[in-house]
Order: structure tokens, then C-alpha cells, then sequence
């Protein structure tokens, strides 16, 4: 059974727990997740896509317009993959979806009249992923590894964050991923802002740069940073401490856990460096899948961590961040997103190890 047949599997067997009779996904990380891998945006920013799937417990539809179905069958290839296409003139008011599901128990993952929100466990559903998606994360992972190397290590004082962001779509697009969020910061933008978009600013001595790349739906994220001389003190003691929170996350992350667990021992971690108070400043990750964060993790959330789950935690205090991909495995954990040559630390958390990235001295 290939990947297309095991999703459905999954799929219908969650439509069975939820009592419905047809499900509806137009959300792009749902119909990559859906599709096993395959397209439904024109804007990379958008979060719904411009063909909408129905899944019943006999079949399954692409509803799409005259613009988009000849890409979805010829590139995509969705036809072959066993999925019906129902095609709408593209300036026309199209009723598909609802005849469709007429007369049926409907659920979406978006506000549907008449069906059931179930986006929140659409999502759970999303982070839960199947082997091949594991090979496809690990070359993902891979991808936006070297691309983040390659990216950093090209930079100099003096660039604009444009410049640098333009380096690291460059190297990941390049590579063939698709840089969703990229992200600079540069000297005391580090400390001012968790989530810094691109600006005119010029690097004097200090950058940041993160990544969240995609590739068949995917997405894996991962945060670097640099200083261009010698890494003041102050800095060294947070760069320290939010590796030791980042293995507290990390290492936290077992089956059987909850995220609400996992979260306290990064709360705790926060607390035992002196910096109790900063995971208020910015959210902590959470497991990813087909969005780069599928759900957030909070105080006290009830879900279970799961053998075969993708996680990305990226604890920060002002001025530094810690931030790779993980895949979650019965045995431990293994870093997606790990950069050969790149400087280490080894940090022990309850006497269990793992090496978290160091900022580069450059």
C-alpha cells in the first residue's frame, strides 16, 4: 500500500471516529496532507487553496476550476492517484461541494455551513505521519540544513536583512524547498522583536536568521545564529541557558508524554537559568507536519506525544533562540535539521544528553 492509499485509510478511519459521512479540506496543508504530497496554492502565502477536496467513504473529489485542473491532473497528477476531478468555468458560482454533500453528515476544516469545524483535529490528524513522510522529512531536513549553512556562512557585516533573506530564500528555493518564513534579525533587532521580518537595517556584528522551509506539503524549521567577533559575556550566559531549555523541550518529548509535561520541564528550564519569566515573550513550537507548527503548545495542553511525530521547539530569551526539527522516535529522538561542522554544545538534562547549536563566531 503506497503512501495515497495509507492517508486515505487514515483519513476515512477519522471520519469513522467523528460520524461523518463526507469530509471537506481546502486548506493547503490539508490537501497536501490529504493528496500525499501534492499542490493547491498559486499564492505560497495562502492558506486555503484553490481546489477544495471531498472525501466520502467510497470516493474522493478534487473540485477545482478550468484554471487549475490541468495542472492538477497532468503535473499532480490526481487523476491517476484515483481522485475525481470536478471542473467549474472559472468565472462562474460553483455549487459542487454542496451537491456533493447534500443530504450527508458533513465535517471541514474551515467555518462550513452546515458541517462540523473539525480544523483543530484535522490538525492533530495532520502531525500524525506515516514512514514514508519520515524519508520526506529527513530529506527536507537535509534541505533547509544546508541551505540555513550555506546562507549564514555567505553573509557578511554591512548586507542588509534583505540582503540576508534574499541568501537564504536563494539557498533554500535553490535546493528545492520553498522558504515559507524567513525571518532576519540583525544586532539589536535580536533583542526587540521574537518574530523579525526582513528590513532595510545593515549588519554591524550580529545576526539571526530562521527558516521554515516546505517541500510535498512538509515544513521543517530551524534558527541560526551569528556574531562577527568575539560573543560578549552577557550573551554567552543566554546563549547557555536557552540551550539547556532547548534540551529540557527536546528531551522531554517522549511517548506517552503530554504536551502540557513537556512544556513544564521547558518552564522549569526557563526557571533553574534565571529567566523565568521569558517564555511568556514568545510561543515554545509545538508538533509540525503540513503547517510548521500544527498545533502550540500551552501550560497543561492534554494531547499525547506520539512515537513518529515531528516537533519543533524554539525556545528564546531577548537577544538569542534555539530552534531545530526533531522526529520522535520510541527509542529517543533524532534531529532533523542538524548541520554538519557547525559549532556544539553538549547540555545534560537529568542525566540524559544532547548537543544543542552554539551561536558561530565568525
Amino acid at each position: 500500500m503506497g503512501l495515497q492509499e495509507e492517508r486515505l485509510a487514515q483519513i476515512r478511519a477519522f471520519m469513522r471516529t467523528q460520524e461523518i459521512d463526507a469530509l471537506v479540506l481546502r486548506r493547503v496543508s490539508s490537501f497536501a496532507w490529504a493528496t500525499a504530497g501534492h499542490r493547491s496554492y498559486v499564492n505560497t502565502a495562502s492558506t486555503d487553496g484553490i481546489a477544495t477536496l471531498v472525501i466520502t467513504p467510497d470516493e474522493q473529489f478534487v473540485v477545482t476550476n478550468t484554471i487549475e485542473a490541468p495542472r492538477l491532473d497532468q503535473e499532480e497528477g490526481l487523476a491517476a492517484a484515483g481522485w475525481k476531478l470536478r471542473v467549474a468555468p472559472w468565472w462562474k458560482a460553483d455549487d459542487t461541494v454542496a451537491r456533493l454533500t447534500a443530504g450527508k453528515r458533513v465535517g471541514a476544516d474551515f467555518a462550513m455551513s452546515g458541517a462540523v469545524d473539525l480544523s483543530d483535529a484535522i490538525a492533530w490528524q495532520r502531525s500524525l505521519l506515516l514512514p514514508e513522510e519520515h524519508e520526506r522529512f529527513r530529506a527536507l531536513g537535509r534541505i533547509c540544513a544546508e541551505a540555513m549553512n550555506a546562507a549564514i556562512r555567505s553573509i557578511a557585516p554591512g548586507m542588509s536583512e534583505y540582503e540576508i533573506a534574499a541568501q537564504l530564500a536563494y539557498e533554500t528555493e535553490r535546493r528545492g524547498a520553498q522558504a515559507i518564513v524567513n525571518l532576519i534579525a540583525t544586532d539589536e533587532r535580536i533583542f526587540k522583536f521574537r518574530h523579525p521580518l526582513p528590513t532595510d537595517k545593515r549588519l554591524n556584528d550580529y545576526a539571526m536568521l530562521v527558516l521554515c522551509g516546505r517541500r510535498d506539503g512538509l515544513v521543517c524549521s530551524i534558527t541560526r545564529l551569528v556574531r562577527f567577533g568575539k560573543l560578549p559575556d552577557s550573551l554567552r550566559v543566554k546563549a547557555d541557558a536557552v540551550a539547556q531549555i532547548d534540551a529540557a523541550f527536546i528531551l522531554g518529548t517522549q511517548p506517552g508524554r503530554t504536551l502540557g509535561d513537556v512544556f513544564a520541564d521547558g518552564q522549569a528550564a526557563y526557571s533553574a537559568t534565571g529567566f523565568t519569566d521569558e517564555w511568556q515573550y514568545h510561543h515554545q513550537g509545538g508538533p509540525a507536519a503540513y503547517e510548521p507548527r500544527e498545533l502550540i503548545a500551552t501550560p497543561g495542553a492534554a494531547q499525547v506525544v506520539t512515537a513518529g511525530q515531528v516537533y519543533a521547539w524554539n525556545p528564546s530569551i531577548a537577544g538569542v533562540k534555539s530552534e531545530d526539527t526533531i522526529l520522535v522516535t520510541e527509542s529517543g529522538v533524532e534531529v532533523l535539521t542538524a548541520i554538519e561542522g557547525w559549532p556544539m554544545q553538549e547540555v545534560s538534562v537529568n542525566g540524559r544528553s544532547i548537543a544543542r547549536p552554539a551561536i558561530l563566531e565568525a
